[in-house]
């Protein structure tokens, strides 16, 4: 038996999800529905919830194997994975987490790996209103109606991700940042796949970890770049997530970007992550070759 309701949220692809307490144990077919759910649409949001760590984690097992993140200096230290994306501090005041204040541009989570986390859970303990909402892109729509020569070109292409290339954009921590790209190799993905289930095809990227395509030269590989995220950023594609306490939001990595807008730094802000491994029989992961390293 199903237990809960999937509804549209204001005509977006992202649905709510209503009935559940994510703090208890799934069902085998309430995770199953849930994971079919999320695999098609991308984005699933549930209100009012109230999570330990210990419960957030649980839950985030349900659909994959938790992932470890490269930025150590931002994990808990109750559940290793678990990271917080916070501009709070600690007593010596040292932050206790990452990205805490500022705008974030288009991005994949995890992208920059081999073998990407593609699955991500993101909930909202101490929210500023009005402040840091989170726009997603959803990128099997915008492939779809992607121009005719412009698809033909992104069916071909491989592009290049680096963690060097991203961490330059907000190394707040050099040595951490440092110790996180010695773990984490440039990558080449595809930058089109298919779902493994149902046959659609959407678009991978990650403007802000991508400095080239393969086999481009370097001028016209940005260029190509910007095209796709311009055109996969356009308002029909997006939904823009207005955070509540108690959000938990999970997305797909493997046709969704993400970004979040600008926050007040004075405002507390904290919220907990977990990323996992989806299956590859039932969500896209990308392909994956390794490549030379590129300099930030």
């Amino acid at each position: 038996m199903i237990e809960f309701e999937l509804l549209p949220i204001a005509n977006s692809f992202a649905r709510e999800v209503r009935g559940l307490d994510c703090s208890q144990p799934l069902s085998p077919g309430t995770a199953k529905a849930l994971q079919q759910a999320w695999s098609r649409h991308g984005v699933l949001v549930f209100r009012g919830q109230l999570l330990e760590e210990e419960a957030l984690v649980r839950f985030s097992e349900a659909f994959g194997e938790p992932d470890r993140v490269v930025r150590e200096d931002w994990a808990s230290r109750k559940q290793s994975a678990v990271i917080y994306i916070s501009n709070l501090l600690d007593r010596n005041g040292t932050a206790i987490g990452g990205l805490g204040a500022g705008e974030i541009t288009w991005h994949s989570d995890q992208s920059y790996q081999a073998d990407p986390a593609t699955g991500s859970f993101l909930y909202g303990v101490e929210i500023p209103e009005g402040h840091g909402e989170t726009e997603f892109a959803n990128l099997r729509l915008a492939y779809e109606t992607l121009p005719a020569p412009l698809k033909a070109r992104a069916d071909r292409a491989w592009g290049l991700f680096s963690y060097a290339y991203r961490s330059a954009a907000y190394d707040e921590n050099p040595e951490a940042s440092a110790r996180a790209r010695a773990k984490s190799p440039d990558v080449l993905h595809k930058l089109v796949n298919r779902h493994p289930a149902e046959g659609w095809a959407a678009l991978y990227l990650d403007p802000g970890t991508m400095p080239g395509v393969e086999g481009m030269a370097d001028a016209d590989a940005r260029a190509f770049i910007q095209e796709l995220a311009d055109h996969a950023t356009q308002p029909p594609f997006v939904y823009r997530h207005e955070w509540r306490m108690g959000d938990l939001v999970m997305w797909d990595n493997g046709f969704t970007l993400h970004r979040r807008g600008v926050l007040d730094p004075a405002a507390p802000r904290l919220l907990k992550r977990t990323t996992v491994k989806l299956s590859p029989e039932q969500h896209i992961v990308p392909p994956t070759r390794l490549s030379e390293p590129v300099s930030a």
